[in-house]
């Protein structure tokens, strides 16, 4: 049997599952707020063509205007001024959007502290435990921030002093963009740094070497708690935007048993 089919049969048996990591999108699927000064993104918006009625009596369809980093969606490097030069959304290798990936857990850290930083030391005590992160695959960091996706308020959080949610560390930014083999990162919270990120050195350090490198994001990642450490295979299927910066993408996880 040839392992497509082998595949086939496992997915039909229920020993593959397929696991959802995409957030629902609608109009309150909570967005990334810039200080004033700066462009906006638009907030996910349906506009019905016709529905069964005189518009268009035997089907229903609308047009959607949104941003390209709305809800669960894929950052392509050009989305950073230091990858500029690099891949569009729309010239990612079709091999790179399916890959393994590594999920650290850190949410017991993060519920008691929304500013928690992941460090160098912890991905290489995952390392120590599970293995080398996959090369050619993600680096996905479970937070449990997903459990917020339903209000705006809780998922920025935002208060006088800025957003408080969790992320990287410049150093730990810089050794996954430099160091580390995978591909990208993913993660549950609104974008790919940590809610301070705008008073680090450098600012947003995730964007700047992330994406300088040539590598990707994975950001609202839902249902990370159900893959383990290793052995997840990641479908992540961005829209082909010729010369986007990135796109709302169904992100699913082949899992095992």
């Amino acid at each position: 049997m040839s392992v497509l089919s082998q595949l086939a049969e496992a997915l039909g048996s229920g020993s593959v599952r397929v696991v959802d990591l995409t957030a629902p999108l609608s109009s309150s699927t909570p967005v990334l707020q810039l200080p004033g000064q700066f462009g906006q993104t638009a907030t996910f918006a349906l506009e019905e063509i016709s529905a069964y009625d005189d518009r268009g009596p035997a089907w229903y369809w609308n047009n959607f205007r949104t941003g390209e980093h709305t809800g669960t969606h894929f950052d392509a490097p050009n989305h950073w001024v230091t990858g500029k030069d690099r891949d569009d959304v729309a010239s990612v290798p079709a091999a790179r959007l399916v890959a393994p990936a590594a999920v650290v857990d850190v949410s017991d850290r993060v519920a008691e502290d929304p500013d928690f930083l992941l460090e160098v030391e912890d991905v290489q005590a995952w390392e120590a435990a599970h293995g080398p992160l996959p090369a050619g695959g993600w680096l996905f960091v479970r937070t449990g921030w997903d459990a917020r996706s339903s209000s705006q308020e809780d998922y920025l959080n935002a208060d006088d002093a800025g957003p408080h949610t969790p992320g990287l560390s410049v150093a730990c930014a810089r050794w996954v963009a430099q160091e580390s083999q995978v591909i990208g990162l993913g993660v549950e919270t609104v974008g790919t740094d940590a809610g301070a990120a705008a008073g680090f050195d450098p600012m947003f350090p995730c964007h700047t070497m992330m994406h300088g490198a040539g590598k990707y994001g994975l950001t609202q990642l839902q249902n990370l708690a159900e893959l383990p450490p290793t052995g997840a295979v990641v479908v992540a299927g961005p829209l082909r935007i010729v010369s986007g910066s990135g796109s709302p993408a169904r992100v699913l996880a082949l899992v095992e048993g």
